[in-house]
């Protein structure tokens, strides 16, 4: 019996998948370059779209190539949104991305201009490094050991 059905009594009745992550940034473009540049994700989404009151803004959706998660690059609004923009998990490591070539990874990272905190480093989990993205929010860059 899992958590949820001891809670409730009852199963999902449909498979459940986590769809989509936002990532609150300053500017849609400079976000997508970062993504798709550097860590070389694929643009799954690009479309305009309206805010809650009908104020214009797009929906755009990157992933990494195969990833069924994708995260949504969200245009902060206003000052409160604002004041998340890199901070969105405290200042802690909040998203984490798994490679199967860490060094080919942290080179062409490198090469693209990403600020990695610290030195690559050997844990029982594998290869990590901390990174920071284009709203600097903290990501572990995570490969085999």
């Amino acid at each position: 019996m899992s958590v949820r059905e001891a809670r409730t009594g009852r199963a999902y009745a449909v498979a459940v998948r986590m769809d989509l992550v936002t990532i609150v940034v300053d500017e849609y473009d400079l976000a997508i370059e970062f993504f798709t540049g550097a860590l070389g994700f694929e643009v799954v989404e690009d479309s305009a779209a309206l805010t809650n009151d009908g104020r214009a803004k797009r929906w755009v959706v990157v992933r990494p190539p195969g990833a069924e998660t994708g995260i949504l690059l969200a245009r902060a609004d206003g000052a409160r949104q604002g004041a998340v923009v890199g901070d969105q998990v405290a200042g802690r490591v909040g998203f984490f991305l798994r490679v199967d070539d860490f060094d080919a990874a942290y080179e062409r990272m490198t090469a693209a201009g990403v600020e990695f905190v610290g030195s690559p480093r050997t844990e029982s989990y594998g290869r990590v490094v901390v990174f920071l993205d284009i709203a600097g929010n903290r990501w572990d860059l995570l490969g085999p050991a």
